[in-house]
């Protein structure tokens, strides 16, 4: 079958059951769609696979610029295949707010991890999304499940408070940092290290693994006095070398470690529950302010009352109630 042929519902469903990478790359273009008669499609395709989901941890990346995390993620994900896993990484590569594109350069800082065929590396632009993931990142997470890769890797733009949304659809996240980029507490803001069940102090190799131990340390005193992020769970700093490849074994561990603890304690599945629950009220968030946007009074309204409120004329709670009552008509 090629490309430029129309697939069935079952064509899709088949395929990514069977582990077809070429549908299923094609089946994740088709939820992304904004179309119409795609939406409709892609949420057929996603009833009929939800009972082979949810067999995978869900782990997040997040840390600061020039933390390493692509070359992170793919030791990682080599370490992984090589021990049996099927691994799906999300890079979600941030958009231009000017021209809207993005660079998609991940496969290309992955290129061992890209041309493993235990691995999956899907580049979603952010499309302006706050929190740092893509629009269909959590369909995307299903169909994958789906398709049999039993370790999903959702790397996020870089830290920032609307990171934090990425802990709404996964089990763990990890914090990535390195040693020597200022002051190791305050060069990052503390709600991203309280979302965090790890923190990886990477780059710990040759004149560098002194500093990146003491770093580490000082994460681990600071870790002491804050609230964990998952109940139950102590969250700790490890240091590694993505290059070398030490300290990967031991994360890997410390993750197993989280997902049997919390699956005893029943926190991981109350945790996925309520993850599903946000995400229903999200897509319907989404949607009335897409039905907002589009209304014709609104649309006639809202640029005198924006020009209202920044000039000072209007208070802004008097807009918002004048917008809305043209909203319920």
């Amino acid at each position: 079958m090629t490309n430029s042929q129309p697939l069935t519902i079952n064509d899709y469903i088949r395929g990514v059951l069977d582990g077809d990478r070429t549908i299923l790359a094609r089946a994740i273009t088709l939820i992304e769609s904004n179309s119409s008669s795609h939406i409709e499609q892609a949420q057929i395709v996603l009833r009929e696979l939800l009972p082979y989901t949810g067999n995978s941890i869900r782990i997040g990346i997040t840390g600061m610029p020039g933390a390493g995390k692509s070359t992170f993620i793919e030791s990682l994900g080599c370490y992984l295949t090589e021990n049996e896993h099927r691994v799906a990484v999300m890079a979600i590569d941030p958009s231009s707010s000017i021209t809207k594109g993005s660079i998609l350069g991940d496969k290309t800082r992955m290129e061992i991890l890209a041309s493993d065929p235990n691995a999956f590396i899907r580049p979603s632009p952010s499309s302006g999304v706050l929190g740092g993931v893509a629009r269909k990142t959590r369909e995307t997470m299903l169909l994958f499940e789906a398709a049999g890769y039993d370790v999903l890797i959702v790397e996020t733009i870089g830290v920032g408070q609307n990171e934090i949304t990425v802990r709404s659809m996964v089990d763990f996240i990890l914090l990535l940092t390195i040693a020597g980029a200022g002051d190791e507490l305050q060069g990052i803001k503390k709600g991203i290290i309280e979302i965090a069940d790890a923190v990886v102090v990477n780059k710990a190799d040759g004149d560098n693994e002194p500093k990146a131990k003491a770093a580490s340390s000082e994460y681990n005193t600071a870790l002491h006095y804050l609230t964990s992020a998952t109940q139950g769970w102590q969250t700790e700093a490890l240091t590694c070398s993505s290059i070398t490849g030490k300290g990967i074994l031991e994360i890997w561990k410390i993750i197993e470690k989280f997902k049997k603890i919390t699956q005893q304690s029943g926190v991981w599945k109350d945790r996925r529950r309520y993850q599903a629950r946000d995400w229903l009220y999200a897509l319907v968030e989404e949607h009335l302010r897409r039905l907002f946007k589009h209304h014709p009074d609104i649309k006639n309204y809202l640029p005198e009352i924006e020009k209202a409120v920044m000039a000072g004329e209007l208070p802004v709670t008097t807009a918002a109630k004048i917008l809305i009552d043209k909203f319920e008509g």
